[in-house]
């Protein structure tokens, strides 16, 4: 299937590992140029040299931390035109509400909740000047699961779901679609990282955390494809009905929900 993506040029949050990176990898595989945003100039180098070989598309690397003031409007400007945002960067911890101090939950929400409401202001007008264009925002099944051990992030999530759906009900009139996708677990570092310390906390050890998939659909996390290439095809026209909704990955897990 043609997705009518060669030549669009992609930003890109996060990009330097997981979702990000495999993001950047799909768009790529398509003819998009990209640029790439992350904190870790190293891989950002890495993934930049190993996708120019492979693709021969234009790769542009901004090592930088989106949290910082000042660096959204510069970064937006450096960028230039670009056809998708794809916001991924943040981490938001798990951990019950006396786990996750306010220091730390102000952390997590500044790169992820608010990282993407600011692009996306920055964003949007530079997308409704030139014609429109596409935003994608992924959020995380948590926003659909409020799980008390992971407060921060289910509600972080549940604010993204709803800034999402509420600039994507109207951004069609500037012929802008903005779309949500929603993972569950995802085979990464951070999903592992999670399961150990869910680990230990359930057992007392980190050695067990490879019991806890036994819960999940398939008995295992997503692979990253099954989160990256719906990303990608919702950027193209072949998508072009769709925004203010959100797209849910996870297997069901969502769904496993009983009135008993």
């Amino acid at each position: 299937m043609d997705l009518g993506l060669k030549g669009k040029t992609v930003l890109v949050t996060g990009a330097s590992q997981g979702i990000g990176e495999g993001v950047a990898r799909g768009f790529a595989a398509e003819g998009c140029h990209l640029h790439l945003v992350a904190r870790s100039e190293d891989r950002l180098k890495s993934i930049k040299s190993d996708i120019e070989k492979s693709s021969g598309v234009r790769v542009v690397i901004h090592p930088l931390d989106l949290t910082a003031p000042g660096e959204i409007d510069p970064l937006v400007e450096a960028v230039g035109d670009i056809d998708v945002l794809v916001n991924n960067a943040g981490v938001i911890p798990s951990g019950s509400l006396w786990d996750v101090d306010e220091a730390k939950w102000r952390a997590g929400w500044e790169l992820k909740v608010f990282g993407y409401i600011n692009l996306t202001r920055a964003v949007y007008p530079k997308l409704k000047a030139r014609g429109g264009g596409v935003i994608i925002n992924n959020i995380g099944n948590g926003g659909e699961v409020f799980d008390p051990r992971y407060v921060a992030g289910t509600t972080g999530n549940a604010s993204l779901m709803a800034f999402t759906r509420a600039m994507g009900g109207h951004s069609l009139d500037d012929n802008i679609r903005v779309v949500g996708v929603n993972p569950g677990p995802v085979d990464t570092d951070r999903i592992y990282n999670m399961l150990k310390k869910r680990s230990k906390d359930m057992f007392g050890t980190e050695e067990r955390y490879k019991e806890l998939q036994a819960s999940y659909p398939l008995k295992r996390p997503a692979h990253v494809h099954e989160i990256t290439d719906l990303i990608v095809f919702l950027a193209s026209y072949r998508s072009g009905y769709t925004s203010g909704t959100i797209f849910t990955v996870d297997g069901g897990i969502a769904s496993r929900r009983s009135v008993i």
